[in-house]
């Protein structure tokens, strides 16, 4: 693991990062911040319909995590970006051009993919360089831009190893490295991590993030992994069923989820059915399963009587000796540091509370009252579709 501070940035960089003079020949004008829309993009496979007018705007330089249960939709939108599927309506528009009809090898954009597609025979610089090869570039520049790459990726020195000497990760790094030679606008990174073990995982998700923002790429990046998300994103599109649920920051979608798909999906959270006792200027009191328990709801418009779904995540539900839900204890368990206790409501949902290591006197069978602080209450939408 490398810290941030020790990685100053090279030569090669200055010269290659951001793209300017080469932006202006793709397009013809200018590039502005916005460097990638997707506009009301549907898709088909038969009579099965895979996205349903999903649009996005990433800015120059941001990393946008595409995030999302298998089926959802990742993939398909990541192919239609890079050109190797072809949208039924909507529009492909990257820095200003529209894209939607142009092949793969006219798109300013490289993908690197679960598998590494390294080839074989190939020592790594060959790798990193077959590209440039292509291209017509002179054998020296070549050799400076590898080099510069693999220094990049802090594998300097392995030039002339093979794939087959390298481990996982650092195989992965050469892909990446092999990506950003060609200084394309948008890097797509299909589940790029998807066949490292956990703690190499971890670490490589440090290393892309400090890569990204070193070299000023813009990433679009597929995962089903919450946590890898919320690492490493400036922002999350929760896709589910061919739609983006919720777009936005990484504590956007955590703290202030619009969806009770998003509460559930992006880490663990409570999903609380009740009805509105009284809006006190913002703050609910909600009678829900033999109790009351608050929510803050600024401009949501609930009044008395109507019914409201909140969602609390389980590290906010505190224990308490009079007011909130009564409950009963149904286990107490421990993982990764974190004592789990399950809960029942008298309405018979399950309720979970989390602490961080910390034990509790509390066994199965017994009887306790929990609640909340209002503003970790959360109204959401029980629909699965997102509103515009």
């Amino acid at each position: 693991m490398y810290p941030y501070a020790a990685c100053a940035p090279h030569a090669w960089q200055a010269a290659a990062f951001p793209i300017s003079s080469e932006a202006e020949d793709f397009e013809g004008e200018p590039m502005s911040d916005t460097i990638l829309e997707l506009d009301h993009i549907e898709k088909h496979f038969g009579d099965t319909g895979v996205l349903h007018g999903v649009s996005l705007s990433v800015q120059h330089g941001e990393f946008v995590t595409l995030l999302g249960p298998s089926g959802c939709g990742k993939t398909t939108t990541l192919r239609i970006i890079a050109g190797l599927e072809t949208p039924d309506a909507g529009r492909v528009v990257l820095r200003g051009k529209d894209v939607t009809a142009a092949p793969p090898e006219k798109r300013d954009v490289n993908t690197v993919f679960q598998n590494y597609a390294l080839f074989p025979h190939m020592s790594v610089a060959a790798n990193i360089g077959y590209s440039l090869r292509l291209k017509k570039m002179p054998r020296a520049e070549i050799a400076k831009e590898v080099d510069a790459a693999l220094e990049l990726v802090q594998l300097s020195g392995y030039g002339a190893r093979m794939p087959a000497e390298l481990s996982g990760g650092q195989r992965q790094r050469v892909a990446i490295a092999r990506a950003i030679v060609n200084r394309p606008s948008v890097l797509l990174l299909d589940e790029p991590l998807g066949a490292l073990d956990l703690q190499l995982r971890r670490q490589m998700q440090l290393e892309l993030k400090r890569l990204q923002k070193q070299v000023e790429l813009t990433f679009i990046y597929i995962t089903h992994d919450q946590e890898e998300a919320l690492n490493m994103s400036d922002r999350i599109a929760v896709m589910h069923d061919g739609r983006f649920e919720q777009v936005g920051t990484p504590a956007e979608v955590y703290d202030r989820p619009r969806t009770s798909f998003v509460a559930r999906f992006v880490g663990t959270a409570n999903i609380v059915e009740g009805r509105v006792a009284e809006n006190r200027n913002g703050t609910l009191m909600v009678h829900a399963a033999g109790g009351e328990v608050p929510a803050l709801c600024c401009g949501c418009g609930k009044k008395a009587g109507d019914s409201v779904t909140l969602a609390v995540r389980s590290e906010h539900v505190e224990f308490c000796t009079e007011g909130g839900l009564p409950a009963t204890v149904k286990e107490k368990t421990f993982a990764g540091g974190m004592l789990r206790i399950a809960l029942a409501l008298e309405n018979g949902d399950e309720l979970v509370a989390s602490r961080h290591g910390i034990d509790i006197a509390l066994s199965a069978g017994d009887g306790v009252r929990v609640t909340w602080a209002a503003q970790n209450a959360v109204p959401v939408d029980t629909h699965q579709e997102a509103r515009a």
